[in-house]
């Protein structure tokens, strides 16, 4: 049966999207969550997934196209459904040969297996089996044929995350052995000690084995899984529909080593052409492992990585490679700086005096795994104008260090209860409300509520006129890194939010302003400052103030670290708890220190309460 896809929610005020682009076209082999296809919305840029495994028979919706939420995008079903001639003997056979969940699925395959014993032959209006289609689901739905039967296997290793991150402990499995898993898809969060991550999946298949278990800390480049084709049971299934053409379906053990000799000789010549006209006699079983290796290694669909849609954007903008872009961002992953610096050097390439350039620009796309440092900025040996953004910062960087007398003061917060909070509320809060839930909400929300007991951090000093203004709102400016430089947008009223509602408007204007879609007035009006020091990996740093604000907290990176508790069974004990630095800078013209260190104590208490509504 064929299944519509639709356009989901994307929040709350999200009524339509736009498709920017389609990732498969139709005639396309699908796998469950792989991508389909591109939205933008006034909010959020975002990937579609394939609600099921098949095959993309129609597209309803072209490129460009702004359709409401529920819309049809596509439809997805069987790469027979189409012909008519399939369809209309096959009515009665068909839905039983597509069950809808995975109990029928396995009751389906029994079935099959019994009906093949007998016959030889499996059910009418079903030639292709429920093992085969798990397969197919596994190897990433690129061909018809199984997988199953070669056995090869894709080690995941933990990449680096960091010039110097020597190592990571592995914190969670979010997969299990057997689980299957697509391209992209993560497999284990990792803990270092400048940043927590999830470790995505390099290729579609199944999760065979688990080399690193929980709590375990290996090296950078170690092996902490092993992703297979399929598994051993479907490979006894998969020769039953093969000598349907012969007649001797009764003796199963026969067929059983016919097929081993005939691939051995075909993967001989296999590495001379490598290519799709010699595959195309084993392709049932060899195409689908091609593919995911190419997948993992050289794929032709803008994925030397995960991709995100606005990096995609960007690149096809400035007509950038991005097979030829090697990542910076953590595990290897492009950001949007990788691609304006990929621009940059295309520009220079034209000029006489970048003539040497497209020697280390090839060097560094051959081998993925190089290093960083291998690849050196371009803007190495130049000289260039100052931006007019970088200008302004500048200036009142140092305005700012002249007219206050700026002092900073750290304090250590164990966030324990809110990373166990988070933790357990972030995939439904992702479904519900369109956004991640990181740790930055909370910070703000407990930040606000202390400003409303410590008004003199949320003020405003002149000295010219010898007043002091205690404002009667919490607009809160959040520090965003964007291509051209660092920006202040505001969340007008954040004092009113909630954490769900920090979180949504903290991932609006953070997006907005880094495809350049925020107004003058949100970028102007804060009354107190927050800089995500840890989303760089930093422990923490000495913001300096934006003018005319008194005060900038600085939340640095959420770390797992052994201290001492006291623990009312056990006294004094050590334990593995989550820690983060909280840096705030004042102006000590008006917040002494005293005053600062209240704050901090009545931020720090709300956050290791973790008293919350997610």
């Amino acid at each position: 049966m064929a299944t519509e896809v639709n356009l989901p929610a994307l929040g709350e005020s999200v009524t339509e999207g736009t498709v920017t682009r389609w990732l498969k076209q139709v005639g396309d082999e699908v796998a469950v969550d792989e991508p389909l296809l591109e939205v933008s919305t006034d909010k959020v840029d975002t990937e579609i997934p394939s609600p099921i495994a098949g095959t993309l028979l129609e597209i309803k919706a072209e490129e460009d196209e702004t359709v409401e939420v529920g819309a049809v995008l596509a439809v997805i079903g069987d790469s027979d459904e189409p012909s008519g001639d399939d369809a209309g003997p096959a009515e009665e056979a068909t839905p039983e040969a597509e069950p809808k969940d995975e109990e029928n699925a396995e009751k389906k395959a029994e079935q099959e297996e019994q009906i093949a014993e007998e016959t030889g032959e499996t059910p009418p209006g079903d030639e292709t089996t429920e093992a085969e289609k798990s397969d197919e689901g596994s190897s990433g739905g690129s061909s018809g044929g199984s997988s199953g039967g070669s056995g090869e296997s894709t080690p995941v290793t933990l990449p680096a995350l960091g010039e110097s991150v020597t190592e990571g402990t592995v914190t969670k499995w979010l997969k299990q052995v057997g689980d299957e898993v697509a391209v992209d898809e993560p497999l284990l969060e990792v803990s270092t000690d400048k940043v927590d991550t999830e470790i995505p999946s390099p290729v579609a298949g199944t999760l065979l084995e688990i080399k690193a278990e929980e709590d375990e800390t290996v090296e950078v480049g170690a092996e902490l899984a092993i992703i297979g084709s399929g598994s051993p049971a479907p490979a006894k299934s998969e020769p039953e529909p093969e000598p349907e053409p012969e007649p001797e379906p009764e003796p199963e053990p026969e067929p059983e080593p016919e097929p081993e000799p005939e691939p051995e000789p075909k993967e001989e010549p296999e590495p001379e052409p490598k290519e799709e006209p010699e595959a195309e006699a084993p392709k049932q079983e060899e195409a689908p492992q091609q593919e995911a290796a190419q997948q993992s290694n050289d794929s032709g669909e803008d994925r030397p990585g995960y991709v995100t849609p606005l990096v995609r954007k960007l690149a096809a903008q400035h007509g950038v490679d991005l097979a030829s872009v090697k990542g910076s961002g953590v595990g290897g992953r492009i950001r949007k700086q990788d691609v304006i610096d990929a621009a940059e050097a295309a520009k220079k390439l034209e000029t006489p005096a970048a003539s040497s350039a497209p020697a280390p620009a090839a060097a560094s796309s051959a081998p993925a795994k190089s290093s960083q440092p291998s690849q050196p900025s371009p803007l190495r040996g130049q000289t260039v104008a100052v931006s007019r953004l970088r200008k302004i910062i500048a200036e009142r960087m140092v305005e700012s260090l002249h007219i206050s007398a700026q002092l900073t003061q750290v304090v250590e917060v164990d966030v324990t209860n809110v990373a166990r909070l988070r933790e357990a509320n972030k995939e439904d809060f992702l479904a519900r409300e369109g956004v991640k839930l990181t740790y930055l909400p909370f910070f703000a929300k407990a930040a606000v509520d202390s400003l409303k007991q410590h008004p003199s951090l949320n003020a405003t000093l002149d000295l010219e006129k010898g007043e002091v203004t205690y404002h009667d709102r919490e607009n809160v400016a959040f520090a965003v890194d964007t291509e051209k430089g660092l920006l202040t947008p505001v969340v007008k009223d954040a004092g009113d939010l909630s954490v769900s509602g920090l979180a949504k408007k903290i991932a609006d204007i953070a997006g907005r302003t880094r495809s350049n879609k925020i107004g003058p007035d949100e970028l102007s009006g804060g009354t107190f400052t927050i800089t995500n020091l840890g989303s760089v990996g930093a422990l923490w740093d000495t913001p300096i103030i934006n003018q005319p604000q008194v005060a900038i907290l600085g939340p640095g990176a959420v770390v797992k670290r052994a201290v001492v508790i006291d623990d009312e069974d056990l006294g004094e004990t050590i334990a593995v708890r989550y820690m983060c630095y909280l840096a705030l800078t004042y102006d000590h013209r008006l917040v002494d220190g005293a005053d600062a260190g209240r704050f901090l104590q009545e931020v720090k208490s709300r956050l290791e309460a973790a008293q919350f509504e997610v």
